[in-house]
């Protein structure tokens, strides 16, 4: 049915042998064993199917088993009744998710996107790469750690509290948080300090022990990292820079900063080096 709304030849027509275009692609998982991919295109994208109310996150799990043996194509794409969540599989750039719903089909923006999908992968494509995703990060943690330093907060407690933001900021991009929790958070109390600062403790208390954060479930994370919920006063210039932070897709953030950033950032006489030299993946 897309490839009739799009003008696409179907894989029965466009490939009847089913070697570059086909549904149901027999695959060796990466992991041992056998597997089947509900549609491969060589070159654009592998394309799983489940079925309404599914979870569409197990499904993107399902293909990345799958990727190396369909020719790691640029595009993994899961589909429900309802939905159709695009990730970009591209070498060394950032990870876009596009989410397209049915009614988004209907837009010449959504229709475009999807079009790309198959004709022209390429073009949705990160501009931005790993590497400069990462020292934008750490520029950003640098302010906010000068920012406290300036106020007089303990260089130790200062480096745990950030060490558990930046925990927050991939977590919800890996989604070990709902996925945007605490991004959403920042956005909606940045200009409520006190707020924002209960959250935070509130939020953290919830990861050292597990429970509900508003309707949200919080799975308890073990490590001395939220040994305690304590978090440092942040003013409005402060939530500004995280909420920028908070933006940027942390599942593409180079983990090696995590080694320099509070030694640089904490550091007056290392500061300047903040990000601007690690090594990639």
């Amino acid at each position: 049915d897309l490839c009739h709304m799009l003008g696409h030849p179907t894989p029965a027509k466009a490939d009847p042998e089913g070697a570059t275009f086909t549904f149901e692609k027999g695959v060796d998982k990466r992991t041992g064993g056998k597997g089947w991919a509900d549609v491969w295109k060589k070159g654009c994208f592998a394309w799983e199917y489940k079925g309404k109310y599914k979870n569409l996150n197990a499904a993107y799990e399902q293909l990345q088993l799958y990727r190396d043996a369909l020719l790691n194509p640029p595009l993994l794409i899961v589909s429900d009744m309802e939905t159709i969540v695009i990730h970009t599989n591209f070498t060394n750039t950032i990870k876009r998710t596009f989410t397209l719903t049915f009614d988004d089909l209907l837009t010449r923006d959504g229709l475009a996107v999807l079009r790309n999908a198959f004709e022209h992968p390429e073009r949705l494509r990160a501009e931005q790469t790993p590497e400069g995703v990462t020292r934008q990060a750490a520029a950003e943690f640098s302010k906010l750690a000068e920012s406290l330093r300036q106020a007089g907060h303990d260089p130790e407690r200062a480096a745990h509290f950030l060490i558990r933001i930046l925990f927050c900021l991939f977590a919800e991009d890996i989604r070990l948080l709902p996925e945007g929790l605490f991004s959403r958070m920042i956005e909606e109390t940045k200009d409520d300090p006190d707020r924002c600062r209960e959250l935070m403790e509130q939020l953290f208390g919830h990861m050292a022990g597990g429970g509900f954060f508003g309707l949200d479930r919080i799975p308890h994370f073990n490590g001395g990292i939220f040994d305690s919920r304590d978090a440092l006063p942040l003013d409005r210039d402060n939530l500004e820079i995280l909420a920028r932070v908070a933006r940027l897709d942390w599942s593409s953030i180079e983990p090696s900063i995590l080694g320099t950033l509070f030694e640089r950032g904490l550091d007056p006489d290392k500061r300047a080096q903040l990000g601007a030299h690690y090594t990639s993946r």
